[in-house]
């Protein structure tokens, strides 16, 4: 499994704490590229509000230079990747309750555009998903998932992306039965393609999906499965370790919080020990699912 693709499902295991799949925000990209916190201070010199001032302008005149380029040229990928990354930093600069559907609409559109042109890179039809659901086209979000399980049945970030949708219209059988039928089919699709589909990463959606529910027996049978079929796995582990965690069956969850270190590879033993000792969520089914954090390169 490559890094990338194993670290961002430690991330969904470790970081939302197995339960959380509801409110795919495009939010937290946004907020991604504003790498500088909010002045707290009464005496906040002119120089910074000026210097923000002149960043916002620069931004703008980005903006403008780059929707002349595409007037031009409409498919200029190097044009349409810096006019979304320059809407996005823009959209930064706004508190969340200040950002309307308008100004998640500007950042659509490049990334309709930049999807169609690269659909080999699934990573724009998630960014485009979320930006969809943010401003309520649930329709057009589910379809932007939907173009990616067709070619990329075991696409981790779509099937995540598509969970969380489907829970947050109230629909967790049909979350359930899209991530079995995904198991169902995985063994033809890694066939054609091997290693197109991580089962075990699948398995720890679908146990998740059952214990947000409070179908902790479903997820405890699910977990339980997954690291039948690999032992040496440590992320169903975890995935167990903090359901029962999140019943109150502390003893038993050390267990495997320690079994889990044991197998981890070094990078994700802090993460681990850090989740042993963290308190238990206590409403999963409130907490936002992993943000993105860039657009693609």
């Amino acid at each position: 499994m490559s890094q990338p693709r194993n670290r961002w499902i430690v991330q969904v295991v470790l970081a939302v704490a197995i339960l959380a799949f509801v409110g795919v925000s495009v939010i937290p990209i946004i907020g991604a590229f504003n790498n500088t916190p909010p002045s707290s201070q009464n005496t906040a010199s002119s120089r910074g509000t000026l210097t923000s001032a002149d960043q916002k302008s620069k931004l703008e005149d980005e903006v403008r230079g780059y929707e002349l380029v595409l007037q031009r040229e409409p498919e200029n990928q190097t044009a349409l990747k810096g006019l979304l990354q320059a809407r996005l930093q823009l959209l930064s600069q706004k508190e969340k309750s200040e950002v309307k559907p308008a100004d998640i609409q500007v950042v659509i559109e490049p990334l309709e555009k930049l999807a169609k042109l690269n659909p080999e890179q699934s990573e724009y039809s998630v960014l485009l998903a979320q930006a969809k659901q943010q401003i309520g086209d649930r329709e057009g979000a589910a379809q932007a998932y939907r173009s990616i399980l067709d070619t990329k049945p075991g696409d981790l970030k779509a099937l995540q992306g598509m969970v969380a949708l489907l829970i947050s219209q109230q629909r967790p059988e049909a979350a359930i039965g899209m991530l079995q039928e995904t198991l169902s089919n995985a063994a033809q699709a890694n066939k054609i393609q091997p290693g197109s589909v991580d089962t075990v990463a699948v398995q720890v959606l679908l146990g998740s999906v059952h214990a947000s529910q409070k179908q902790y027996d479903q997820a405890s049978s699910v977990y339980d499965q997954a690291i039948k079929k690999d032992p040496k796995d440590f992320r169903p582990v975890v995935a167990k370790a903090m359901l029962l965690k999140q019943q109150g069956k502390d003893a038993d969850a050390k267990l495997l919080f320690d079994s889990a270190a044991a197998l981890a590879p070094a990078q994700y033993k802090d993460e681990i020990k850090n989740a042993a000792t963290a308190s238990p969520i206590p409403n999963p089914a409130a907490s936002p699912a992993p943000p993105l954090k860039s657009t693609p390169k």
